[in-house]
């Protein structure tokens, strides 16, 4: 791409993933992280230290990128800095209005995560966890841009369900799906036409690792934005 791609969240376990992915592809790359320490990228990755709950320091590391990839980890305290309302709701819309600044449309894709439209599931008495997360989708689907809402299943380091990709909608289905898969995915949906304007859920199964992602998102509904994010 003729401008960076800046990962939030890039020195996480999935982010990192994404940014040693985008750098195999000569892409610049800009991470945003709270802190350096533990960041492993070889130096082609720019860092920022930055924090989505601080929009100010947002600003720059988000001016002129093509793309940005939201991997941020939720926190589970019912209120304050670290609760899910504080970094996957607020501090979403943060981070689309420093992406957007000046008419910017940026391809912007989110790590949300299976469950997210079942609030009665228990992992929702984490800060109302689910019911943040969703809200975060929804700004995200509100905000009009190219995006890619990506809902992981249990992540593992290693293929412990299988090789193969399926996607799924609906937020019915339970199963696990390797971290490296999901990086996967999100690097392709910044490629691939098909790619924006979804939302899906992705799991691991038996069967051959090739993977064709083209022809994934294309099986894919597009998305239909909310009326108003929550």
């Amino acid at each position: 791409m003729d401008s960076p791609i800046a990962v939030i969240g890039g020195n996480g376990r999935v982010g990192r993933l994404v940014v040693e992915k985008l750098l195999a592809r000569g892409e610049r790359v800009r991470v945003l992280g709270r802190s350096e320490r533990g960041s492993r990228h070889r130096s082609e990755a720019e860092f920022f230290r930055a924090d989505v709950r601080e929009p100010a320091t947002l600003t720059a590391p988000l001016a002129g990128c093509s793309a940005v990839v939201y991997s941020v980890e939720p926190g589970t305290s019912d209120s304050g800095s670290d609760s899910p309302r504080a970094t996957m709701y607020q501090g979403v819309l943060n981070a689309l209005e420093a992406a957007t600044a000046g008419g910017a449309r940026p391809h912007f894709a989110l790590v949300s995560q299976i469950y997210v439209t079942r609030p009665e599931n228990s992992m929702n008495s984490y800060g109302r966890l689910l019911d943040w997360r969703l809200a975060g989708e929804d700004a995200v689907r509100a905000a009009g841009l190219p995006h890619t809402v990506v809902r992981p299943s249990w992540l593992t380091d290693r293929h412990a369900a299988g090789s193969a990709v399926r996607l799924e909608q609906g937020d019915t289905g339970d199963g696990k799906i390797c971290r490296d898969d999901v990086a996967e995915a999100i690097v392709n949906a910044l490629y691939l036409p098909a790619g924006a304007g979804i939302t899906f859920e992705i799991y691991n199964g038996s069967g051959s690792a090739g993977t064709d992602w083209s022809r994934l998102f294309g099986g894919l509904r597009r998305d239909e934005a909310p009326a108003a994010a929550r």
